[in-house]
């Protein structure tokens, strides 16, 4: 197993001497781009050219039944499953996660992460945006302004092939909005079932009946009719809203044959569909490959169920943890299989771990102070766990790392300055993250 020995600022004391001082307040965009010249795989991706999937298990997945097991704890914290063996020696995940155990080479864990925000709302906030609620005094800013990492990348990255940016399945999480940014960076949302048969992405499909010249020239009257409105009532438009750029977004939606194709999931052969999964979830992450094909730079697969207060063991077991597991797997084994995976970060987490021990209903509560997040993809070095947390998993132990780490190294992935400032509609200026440092281990 790939282990990390450092201190509580993730850097090492030979770092120090290394990277020179300005790593005592964490390792800065600088100290980066120098680490990333001596990688042996630097320049292979440019920054503008990573892409970002994040898998949201949305109530807070249990380290101790995913990542993390415990095996020489007490029955009433370790739990009713065992560890498996995974194909890198010394790296162990839980049982119920078998293909992803078979493709551990391929990704990395966090085992080290923590926060201090144990009710939902919060965490989510906490992990979708590097920003705690209620935020520090020295912030400047209302929580409530502050973007997800889904609106950042649409803000700096823009449209690709007239593409939004940011898409969100099957619905958008409770912090995935753009607030601040605008509605524009809001997630284009893909709700429904993709292993539904005849399922079609609403608003960008062609009505039965209107061929591609037809909606054209639908288009030039709507062009005229807005003409007229604007002639006859100034107010008919707020002039806060650019309705023409959504109009313009939508009809490049049906129009292209590039997006058509890729929201059509029936392209895929049978045998594709069955290595996923004849499951919700798992179509969805096949429709995210199809999406990461046309260049979208950021997509939220939204997962919810994971506040196991009662019945943990059955539930994970019979339906949530299997479908997880057989459909990411597949899902980063044919990004890596088509090229992709080396400039795509799949991440996958919750808004925090659950209890060590086991309440009297059977399932594990709220515990921010101990979670797992599994990374593969993105040119982050795979078959490495990061951190840990101690032997019974009550607290991240060693090499500990926050929400606000996470997020910076996100962007900085991305080719986004994480320390630079926003400013609001008034023009204060807003940081983008606070108080982080970048996880080394990543890059």
């Amino acid at each position: 197993m790939s282990s990390s020995y450092h201190n509580c600022n993730g850097v090492s004391r030979r770092d120090f001497i290394q990277l020179g001082l300005s790593s005592l307040v964490g390792l800065g965009m600088t100290d980066l781009m120098r680490l990333q010249a001596a990688t042996p795989n630097a320049g292979k991706v440019k920054p503008g050219d990573m892409r970002c999937v994040i898998i949201w298990l949305d109530g807070g997945p249990s380290h101790y039944e995913t990542f993390d097991p415990k095996p020489d704890a007490p029955s009433e914290i370790r739990g009713e499953f065992k560890p498996i063996k995974t194909n890198v020696p010394g790296i162990e995940y839980c049982e119920i996660l078998p293909h992803l155990a078979k493709i551990a080479d391929k990704s990395c864990v966090i085992r080290s992460i923590c926060h201090n925000q144990n009710n939902h709302g919060a965490g989510n906030h906490y992990m979708m945006t590097g920003l705690p609620t209620p935020m520090p005094v020295n912030c400047g800013a209302n929580a409530s302004f502050h973007p997800s990492m889904g609106s950042v990348v649409s803000y700096f990255r823009g449209q690709p092939n007239k593409m939004p940016a940011y898409f969100a399945l099957p619905k958008k999480a409770r912090s995935g909005g753009p607030h601040m940014l605008g509605a524009e960076h809001a997630p284009f949302v893909i709700g429904g079932d993709p292993n539904r048969e005849g399922f079609k992405v609403r608003d960008v499909v062609l009505p039965t009946g209107i061929s591609q010249g037809r909606a054209t020239t639908r288009r030039r009257l709507k062009d005229a009719l807005d003409r007229m409105l604007r002639m006859n009532d100034k107010m008919a438009q707020d002039p806060a809203v650019d309705f023409d750029s959504y109009y313009e977004q939508g009809f490049d939606l049906i129009s292209s044959r590039e997006a058509q194709a890729a929201f059509d999931i029936t392209l895929e052969t049978d045998a594709t569909r069955d290595k996923y999964g004849r499951n919700a979830l798992a179509q969805r992450f096949l429709l995210a490959r199809r999406l990461l094909e046309v260049g979208v730079p950021f997509i939220n697969i939204y997962y919810g169920g994971w506040d196991h207060h009662v019945d943990i063991f059955k539930s994970l077991k019979n339906k949530k943890v299997p479908d997880l597991d057989q459909g990411l797997a597949a899902f980063i084994s044919d990004l890596d299989d088509r090229g992709l995976l080396e400039s795509t970060l799949v991440i996958t987490m919750g808004e925090f771990g659950r209890t060590p021990k086991i309440n009297e209903r059977g399932g594990r509560d709220h515990w921010s102070s101990a979670m797992s997040v599994h990374i593969a993809g993105g040119g982050v070095p795979p078959g490495q766990v990061v951190g840990a947390t101690d032997i019974k998993g009550y607290y991240a132990s060693d090499n500990i790392y926050t929400p606000q780490d996470l997020v910076a190294s996100v962007y900085a992935k991305m080719g986004i300055d994480p320390f630079q400032h926003l400013h609001t509609e008034t023009g204060k200026p807003v940081q983008l993250v606070y108080d982080a440092k970048l996880i080394k281990e990543l890059f």
